[in-house]
C-alpha cells in the first residue's frame, strides 16, 4: 500500500507527480484517520512516500504504529532531510542537475536545496537504503556527478545503487533503459523500471 504526502522541497523539472508536490490536491486528513484507513487493509508491505514525506515531523506517528503492527516500511525520499523515522527501507533518490527547472522562481533555490549532504550522510548512516539516480543518457553526463556523489558519501553497496531512465513513455524508457545497460554492468549497479509506466502508461493511481 502506498501512503503519498503532499508537499516538498524540490521542484525537479520532471516531477510526475506535481499533484502531490507544489500544487497539492486531495483530503486532509489527520493522523489516526490515516492509520484506520491502512488497518483496513490486509497489507504487509507499507511505502510512505510523497512529494517528500521526510519534511513532516507527522511521519514518525505513522511509522511508529506500522512497525508495531509487523509491517514493512519502506520510505521514498530525496534524502535532502533528517528525521527520526522507523524503516526497512530508506529508497533516497539524490536529485542531479538534470532535475533543475527553468522556471526562474525556483531555480536557484531548487539548485542549492536538492543535494544536501550532511542530512544525506545522516540517513545512509543510519537507515538499511540504497540510492536511486534518475538519469537521461541522452543528454548531459549525469555518470560524472553521480561518482563525484558517491565519493563524497558513506560507502553504499554497488547493489545498492539503482539507475533509472527519466522519461514517461515505454518507447522513450526503453531506449534509455538501453543506453544504462553499459553503466550498470561496468559498476556493479542495477537498472530499475518504471513498470507502472510499461503497465498502464503515465497515468495517476499507479
Amino acid at each position: 500500500m502506498f501512503v503519498r504526502v503532499s508537499g516538498c522541497n524540490l521542484r525537479c523539472a520532471w516531477c510526475d507527480t506535481p499533484y502531490a508536490s507544489w500544487r497539492p490536491e486531495g483530503p486532509i486528513l489527520d493522523i489516526d484517520t490515516i492509520l484506520a484507513k491502512v488497518s483496513d487493509y490486509r497489507c504487509k508491505h507499507i511505502v510512505l512516500t510523497g512529494g517528500e514525506p521526510m519534511l513532516f515531523p507527522e511521519a514518525a506517528s505513522l511509522t511508529r504504529p506500522w512497525r508495531e503492527q509487523g509491517r514493512t516500511i519502506t520510505i521514498e525520499t530525496a534524502g535532502t532531510v533528517f528525521q527520526e523515522v522507523e524503516c526497512d527501507l530508506l529508497s533516497i533518490s539524490p536529485k542531479l542537475r538534470n532535475s533543475r527547472p527553468d522556471d526562474p522562481t525556483w531555480s536557484a533555490r531548487h539548485e542549492r536545496t536538492r543535494q544536501n549532504i550532511e542530512p544525506l550522510k545522516r540517513l545512509i548512516e543510519r537507515y538499511p537504503c540504497q540510492l536511486k539516480f534518475v538519469v537521461n543518457p541522452e543528454e548531459g553526463d549525469d555518470f560524472d556527478e553521480i561518482s563525484r556523489l558517491l565519493d563524497e558519501l558513506p560507502p553504499v553497496s554497488s547493489d545498492r545503487i539503482l539507475l533509472m531512465a527519466e522519461g514517461t513513455t515505454t518507447e522513450i524508457l526503453e531506449r534509455r533503459m538501453r543506453l544504462l545497460v553499459e553503466p550498470c554492468l561496468q559498476n556493479g549497479w542495477r537498472l530499475s523500471p518504471r513498470l507502472h509506466v510499461h503497465l498502464f502508461g503515465n497515468v495517476r493511481g499507479t
